[in-house]
């Protein structure tokens, strides 16, 4: 009798336990990609919202204002992004570059250029130095104003040296933005300069020796 006693008293207690653990409950819960930060570098992307890229060409896509966005934006722009590409005018790779534009940051080897995906991230990025280092006078002195209609941001300004040379984005803001380059697609400087404005490359370093070995 004892034994039956403690084997029922036994399985209400084991019953009660397993019910008690499958109560159900609420949790706050918020998308993966917001944060609390209030300091201004939050980030609320991805988004399908086009009102939550207000200064972005949506001829290209977008992901995000820092230098990832800038490179691939740049990229979609010059060759949608296909490092093996060569257009007609014998400009090569995802960014598009000039054999006298690879010279300048050390590379030798076009063939190899054109085959080696990392080698023409690493271009793109010295290029930018380079002219970042070339134009650090005109960012300081342009930035945040509009020339013919044209709000200067420095990613706007180095976008527009990676189309036309540093040496067209000077005679540019020499002549108040009323003679700009074209390129012979017809690609404006200064829709260069409209459409990739607003990128935050603050983490590249002007530099005036700048290659693919540093």
């Amino acid at each position: 009798m004892i034994k039956k006693w403690y084997f029922y008293a036994s399985l209400i207690v084991i019953i009660t336990f397993l019910s008690l653990g499958f109560k159900p409950f609420s949790i706050e819960t918020k998308p993966w990609f917001l944060t609390e930060k209030t300091d201004g570098s939050e980030y609320i992307f991805p988004s399908l919202e086009k009102d939550d890229y207000p200064k972005v060409n949506l001829n290209v896509p977008y992901t995000g204002n820092h230098l990832i966005g800038f490179k691939e934006a740049v990229a979609f722009k010059e060759s949608q992004g296909k490092y093996r590409m060569v257009n007609s005018l014998g400009y090569m790779g995802k960014y598009q570059f000039g054999s006298k534009a690879l010279r300048a940051i050390g590379v030798r080897n076009e063939k190899d250029f054109l085959t080696d995906p990392a080698l023409q991230e690493k271009a793109f990025v010295a290029l930018l130095s380079k002219n970042k280092w070339i134009l650090r006078n005109e960012i300081e002195k342009y930035e945040g104003k509009v020339i013919n209609g044209v709000e200067i941001t420095e990613s706007g300004i180095l976008a527009a040296a990676h189309l036309g040379g540093a040496g067209s984005v000077k005679n540019f803001f020499k002549h108040g933005g009323n003679r700009h380059f074209r390129d012979a697609f017809g690609t404006s400087l200064k829709s260069y300069m409209r459409d990739f404005a607003g990128y935050d490359l603050s983490f590249i370093e002007a530099d005036s020796n700048a290659t693919i070995n540093d």
